[in-house]
């Protein structure tokens, strides 16, 4: 698998048909999925399309969804239908894997109605580039008050590795995943600066006073766990309030990870990965005593994308599961979990044929899906 397959490769066209959600919209057309593991999948339905290369979503109290585009859109999804670009979004760098990412509200949005986007911000000069996050508020056509209130250092000349995830604590302190620019993977382990972290900061952007790293010198204050490589899917686990993460590893060495403040995850001096191409080992080995261990390693590769856990019983037998889009792989995956132990595995959607970004439960606690292609779709389990 090469470095692009790994996140923004090839994109295939939207294989199943539908127009509407039904609840937001009625009079929806179904495609039933392939049944996979002698489970029958629930109907997979198209809430919306007519996005291009969407890579998050976020539901607003009213119902409607806000969906990023990878060039620098952010919509509001109604009545199945995405609406114009809205105004005030930042400027981004949308060469590789680059664009706007993530999009969520803030904890007070019913007050404050402000958004928080992830997003590859260009430097100066055009002197590379960097994660950057900012706050903004929503209006009817577009974005006020916009503000960054996080930049990750030093900018980089690549295309690869944004991270982006954003999730937001119970103590309202945010998170922020940040890759390690593919060129720059040595730096995951240099706590002197943002590669191949991930940070915690005040929704302002100030820096908590009981984060890890705060009064260790030549460390950024603003580092909660390092050794990262590139982080695209990250979630609360519902009873514990934990992080839990998953991060691409390049020729095999995905993980599954519970992070917590002030460990190293090992990219790249201990992981299960190896190089393009060749094959060969990276690192020490694939676990050491000072290393948080993954929960669970792919090998091959899954490249996963989005993750939610399902709080809700929707879905007879899946309620406390764990949900992870792919890319190259092209399914849903779904761990069952016993604790924080991983029991088991279902690859479902063999018959969509598209990579999927995005993945929430939605407040109605069905599962929700982004399709990453230039014809990408919102869709629904049931």
């Amino acid at each position: 698998m090469n470095q692009a397959s790994n996140s923004h490769g090839p994109r295939r066209r939207s294989l199943l048909g539908g127009v509407l959600l039904a609840g937001l919209a009625p009079g929806v057309l179904r495609a039933q999925s392939r049944p996979s593991q002698g489970d029958v999948e629930p109907e997979v339905v198209t809430v919306a399309r007519g996005l291009e290369q969407p890579w998050s979503l976020a539901f607003l109290p009213d119902g409607r969804l806000l969906v990023t585009e990878k060039a620098g859109r952010l919509r509001v999804v109604a009545d199945g239908r995405p609406g114009a670009p809205l105004q005030g979004v930042p400027a981004v760098d949308d060469r590789g894997q680059g664009g706007l990412l993530d999009v969520v509200l803030a904890p007070d949005f019913a007050s404050s109605r402000a958004i928080y986007l992830s997003f590859s911000e260009p430097a100066p000069g055009g002197r590379g580039n960097g994660t950057a996050v900012a706050r903004a508020v929503l209006e009817n056509q577009g974005l006020s008050n916009v503000k960054v209130v996080f930049r990750q250092e030093p900018k980089v000349s690549s295309t690869a590795h944004y991270g982006g995830r954003l999730v937001f604590a119970r103590d309202g302190r945010l998170f922020i995943t940040l890759g390690d620019r593919f060129s720059r993977r040595d730096d995951a382990q240099d706590l002197s600066n943002h590669l191949g972290k991930i940070v915690r900061i005040e929704a302002d952007g100030g820096v908590p006073r009981d984060n890890p790293l705060v009064n260790q010198p030549g460390a950024r204050p603003e580092v909660w766990s390092w050794g990262h490589r590139n982080v695209q899917g990250a979630a609360l686990h519902p009873r514990t309030g934990e992080l839990w993460t998953h991060e691409h590893g390049p020729q095999g060495g995905d993980e599954l990870n519970i992070v917590t403040g002030g460990r190293n995850h090992g990219w790249p001096v201990i992981t299960a990965g190896r190089e393009y191409g060749s094959g060969a080992v990276i690192g020490q080995g694939e676990t050491r005593a000072d290393v948080a261990p993954a929960l669970r390693t792919w090998v091959p590769s899954v490249a996963p994308s989005g993750m939610a856990f399902l709080t809700s019983d929707r879905y007879p037998g899946w309620q406390g599961s764990l949900f992870i889009g792919t890319l190259k792989a092209q399914r849903l995956i779904r761990l069952t979990l016993d604790g924080n132990r991983v029991t088991g595995e279902q690859r479902l959607l063999a018959g969509l044929g598209e990579r999927l970004r995005d993945v929430r439960q939605g407040p109605d606690g069905r599962i929700y899906l982004l399709t990453d292609s230039d014809e990408g779709r919102v869709l629904r389990l049931g």
